[in-house]
């Protein structure tokens, strides 16, 4: 089985030693990703623009398998205030009501950066964009 890898510019790839995005076979698998932009933290304070921002970025990661917001299977949302599971529901189902994946929301004590509200991870699968689609699948489900 070949292992791929996706890298990015963060800084803390580097300082840590991993990849943004690790495909084995027809899974892939995105790491932690926080709402930085270029480097810089987009949405300040606001945990809806933060969530919206660090999935466009897990998102980002997987167009390189040329996957989706439709291959998704799986999404993590980590955040560091209570207060904040509205805002960042909200967002979540912007972007995936119609996919609808297995989700997990956790409130943890913090991040590397005190002003990350929040971090998410995803999960795809590469296989279900084969031609013709799987025959084992049932439709609507």
């Amino acid at each position: 089985m070949t292992i791929e890898r996706v890298r990015t510019d963060s800084p803390w790839e580097e300082a840590i030693g991993f990849a943004r995005a690790v495909a084995a076979g027809d899974r892939v698998l995105v790491a932690g990703t926080m709402p930085l932009v270029d480097g810089v933290l987009h949405g300040d304070g606001d945990p809806y623009e933060q969530t919206r921002a660090a999935f466009a970025n897990a998102l980002a990661a997987i167009e390189p398998f040329g996957l989706g917001a439709d291959a998704v299977l799986r999404t993590r949302m980590y955040l560091t205030h209570l207060r904040d599971v509205d805002a960042v529901s909200r967002a979540h189902r912007e972007l995936f009501e119609a996919v609808r994946p297995a989700a997990t929301l956790v409130v943890v004590s913090g991040f590397v950066d005190s002003r990350v509200l929040v971090e998410v991870e995803l999960e795809a699968f590469r296989g279900c964009h084969a031609p013709g689609g799987d025959p084992r699948t049932p439709e609507g489900v």
